[in-house]
């Protein structure tokens, strides 16, 4: 049964939720002194939205034209979105750490007519750089350059434009947004990519409507909730939740500094969070960590809380009732141990929800353990990041739930997931042959992912089709999934990347987190040290063989992992070794680390 969507498009969408809840709460940013969230109503947001959209449509913006954000995620991301599409043109969004070089690319190449750039420092990125097509630069924070070759102006400016248009034809909006609908290009996000030159995801407004209703239908987002919005706008899972919450009509705390991240959650107190896996792969290091370096007593109180919430989990997914007794216990470990880490989170979480990536599932397990359940959810930038997700009423651990909506889904013979409907892409920008590469002849598009489906609909993911490794022995591996095993055996792990494409074994490269290594080391003799001093000493190798041969306890003989290396930094966009969404870029860390990994193999290991 088709799902009943009642949009014609996003700014559709929008002013249909001002018109109906123009005093609630809609957005806030934090305050200059971080004391807690500066709120705007809706009213107020359709406001600041329309005048940017009045003032592109003086600078030229028509429909479908494609306008470029690019900065970090904050309120004006959100004020300047609204706007561009309400002025009927299409977001093209530009990941604030993007270099130079791919920015001006993905700017050439989307043709946008107008740059929203965060402050001078990113406009300077495409200094002197051949941009036919674009015809201002508009910056959220700082002076517009008078000198500039693309002509600027600010934020600020720019609404007043659009004000005095506005104030000469008050129904100007309304006009310019009536012709939008469902089929129209709404945004165009370049995929980040483990591979090549970024494509050009061109995604409908109907797609996004969708994601929208499905949002609200899984009881994920309610209008009683209060939503972190930290993620990066600039990708399709933060893109997807302001979608969800325009139509919910949620209360959303939009704050991108990561770094500000656990302080601020202390402040707002979300009832609603969703991350990539790295963060609540931190947390969690951080309670093993911190347990672990307390000793003694504490130590022991924590080991089995954990143990007690896992025993009341594995009861649960099995469908089976929790006796008294260990409720009693359960009680007393969430009151002991278990309050705390809730406390860290806000102490008013209801719903977290993990995508981008795979999350463990001892990590889940864990989070779950501390009634604190993470939903983990599955979709691609090219199929608007929202397609499963596990309902919180029906989770279960180790998979990415049902499909949302009306999604269809099946396994292909390789056992490749293949998806079609609404938020499926309409194509890669100007790449013809590689769209129709990515679908099937009756219109299913590819996923790349390989996965299986439950007699219920629940989905499981196994591994990135492009990522299995084949070993010398003829033996597949899943790559991430020997990785998510070990980073929940190893609480002082940030990345782990597991090496064995026709090599006669498997190895792995492993990076370790920082605040955890130097908690680990304090009170040694290697207390005080950098971080690339402590992880090169033996008893940090030492530390880490022991958990690797935790994890080949748990794996077959041909996945399991014979040499280790530790190294001296951690992955970073900047490298070009791990995506903005935090997913490793496989070829550039083997490409970094050529070095390493070949002494990893220079031994006479036998042929497994």
């Amino acid at each position: 049964m088709a799902l009943d969507v009642p949009y014609r498009s996003i700014p559709d969408m929008l002013l249909k939720r001002v018109a109906a809840t123009p005093d609630g709460h809609a957005f806030a940013s934090p305050a200059p002194d971080d004391s807690g969230p500066v709120w705007l109503t809706w009213e107020q947001i359709g406001q600041r939205a329309k005048a940017v959209a009045a003032g592109l449509h003086g600078l030229g913006v028509g429909q479908e034209d494609p306008v470029a954000i690019l900065a970090n995620t904050r309120l004006d991301w959100v004020i300047a979105d609204f706007g561009i599409m309400c002025a009927g043109g299409a977001t093209t969004t530009v990941y604030p750490t993007t270099e130079p070089e791919d920015a001006v690319y993905i700017i050439a190449d989307s043709g946008s007519r107008v740059l929203f750039a965060e402050n001078p420092a990113q406009a300077a990125k495409i200094a002197g750089a051949e941009l036919p097509a674009l015809t201002h630069v508009v910056l959220l924070d700082g002076a517009a350059d008078p000198a500039a070759a693309v002509p600027q102006l600010t934020l600020a400016e720019l609404e007043e434009q659009g004000g005095r248009l506005l104030a000469a034809e008050p129904s100007l909006i309304e006009r310019l947004v009536a012709p939008i609908g469902p089929e129209h290009l709404a945004t165009l996000i370049y995929t980040s990519g483990t591979t090549g030159r970024p494509k050009g995801v061109e995604l409908l407004h109907g797609g996004w409507c969708w994601e929208a209703v499905v949002q609200a239908e899984t009881g994920l987002l309610r209008d009683d909730d209060t939503h972190y919005l930290w993620l990066p706008l600039s990708h399709s899972f933060g893109k997807t939740l302001l979608c969800g919450s325009t139509h919910v009509g949620l209360p959303t705390y939009v704050d991108g500094r990561v770094d500000k991240l656990v302080d601020m959650l202390a402040v707002i107190k979300p009832t609603l969070m969703c991350g990539a896996p790295r963060v609540f792969e931190k947390v969690y290091n951080k309670a093993v960590t911190t347990a672990q370096d307390g000793g003694g007593a504490k130590a022991k109180i924590f080991a089995w809380a954990v143990r007690t919430g896992k025993e009341k989990v594995a009861l649960e997914q099995a469908g089976q009732p929790v006796p008294t007794g260990l409720r009693l216990k359960y009680a007393l470990a969430e009151k002991l141990v278990f309050s705390k880490l809730q406390a860290r989170l806000g102490g008013r979480i209801r719903v977290l929800v993990s995508g981008a990536a795979p999350l463990s599932p001892e990590i889940a397990t864990f989070f779950a353990s501390a009634n604190l359940p993470i939903s983990e959810g599955y979709g691609l930038t090219e199929t608007s990041a929202g397609n499963f997700v596990n309902p919180p009423e029906g989770l279960r651990i180790g998979t990415v739930g049902t499909a949302l909506g009306d999604l269809e889904c099946r396994i292909d013979t390789d056992g490749e997931i293949l998806v079609r409907g609404k938020p499926v892409m309409r194509g890669y920008h100007n790449l013809p042959e590689e769209t129709a590469a990515a679908f099937t002849s009756d219109g299913f598009f590819r996923t790349g992912d390989i996965g299986s489906l439950d007699d219920d609909g629940y989905l499981r993911i196994t591994d990135r089709k492009k990522d299995l490794v084949k070993t010398s022995g003829g033996k597949y591996v899943a790559p991430s999934h020997i990785e998510g095993m070990f980073k929940a055996v190893c609480p002082y792990t940030s990345q782990a990347i597991v090496i064995g494409q026709a090599r006669n074994y498997c190895t792995m490269l492993v990076t370790l987190d920082p605040d955890a290594i130097k908690g680990w080391a304090a009170g040694g003799p290697l207390e005080g040290r950098e971080y690339a001093e402590i992880v090169a000493s033996p008893e940090a190798q030492a530390m880490v063989e022991g958990y690797v041969a935790e994890l080949n306890g748990k794996l077959n003989r041909w996945e399991t992992i014979k040499k280790v290396t530790i190294l001296p930094r951690d992955l970073t966009i900047e490298h070009g070794e791990i995506t903005p969404s935090l997913k490793i870029k496989r070829r550039g860390v083997e490409s970094n680390f050529a070095a390493e990994i070949d002494k990893m193999y220079s031994g006479t290991l036998a042929e497994l």
